[in-house]
């Protein structure tokens, strides 16, 4: 008769288990306990279950700390990477030269309603003044060349301010465009980074899954040879 490796007890005939023909993964938890446990070495049928107990229980558990793991990751991952477009009105202001906020400003005056009005009651004024107020010694008498040149040189200047304001707006519209290329890039790099964390949690819980039903099947078959032993 055999004697167990983990008791120091006689084994009953029929109720040994070598080393050899324990699954890996318990054969391994049998040597953290026992190191000098090999596969010539023999153990009772009760002390298998009761290790096949233990590794089921740490499966369990190892499977609960990685999912529990990687909600952790998901949680890092949004509390420490901040959002790449929270801060870009800020940051495209920040860059502006005073010279450039001058010339966005007279360009978003110039096409206001405020700028409409404004003109044409200045020119109507000019127009009333010159006309009815001023009768004998107008300072710019029909067919008002002052009001002319005035308005001349007001078309001049707003011109090239017009197309500063515009060229700052085409400056505007690339950063922008820069801005949703990185939130694009960085979108497709997380998604695809999330796809293989769940592609690679599927395929380990499939395995720890399997060698579970391998385990049962374990236990189904020590039942039967119990079952059919005479009595």
């Amino acid at each position: 008769m055999k004697t167990s490796k983990i008791s120091n007890l006689e084994i009953k005939k029929g109720e040994e288990i070598l080393g050899r023909d324990i699954r890996e993964g318990i054969f391994n938890l049998i040597q953290t306990e026992f190191p000098n446990f090999s596969l010539n070495d023999a153990i009772t049928i009760e002390e298998l279950n009761r290790y096949r107990r233990l590794y089921l229980t740490s499966l369990i558990q190892q499977e609960k700390g990685e999912i529990a793991a990687i909600d952790q990751d998901v949680m890092n991952a949004i509390k420490n990477n901040s959002i790449l477009s929270e801060n870009i009105q800020d940051e495209i202001e920040a860059e502006l030269t005073f010279g450039q906020k001058l010339a966005d400003g007279v360009a978003a005056f110039g096409g206001s309603w405020a700028f409409i009005i404004t003109f044409f009651s200045f020119i109507l004024i000019w127009m009333i003044i010159n006309i009815w107020f001023l009768t004998t010694k107008p300072f710019d008498p029909f067919p008002f060349i002052l009001l002319n040149l005035i308005l001349s040189c007001l078309a001049a200047i707003q011109a090239p301010i017009i197309m500063m304001s515009q060229n700052r707006q085409e400056q505007k519209d690339r950063q922008r465009s820069e801005h949703d290329y990185k939130i694009n890039l960085k979108a497709e790099l997380e998604i695809k980074l999330l796809s293989e964390k769940i592609d690679h949690l599927l395929a380990h819980q499939n395995k720890k899954l399997l060698e579970i039903q391998e385990l049962q099947t374990d236990y189904l078959e020590d039942l039967m040879k119990e079952l059919k032993k005479p009595l």
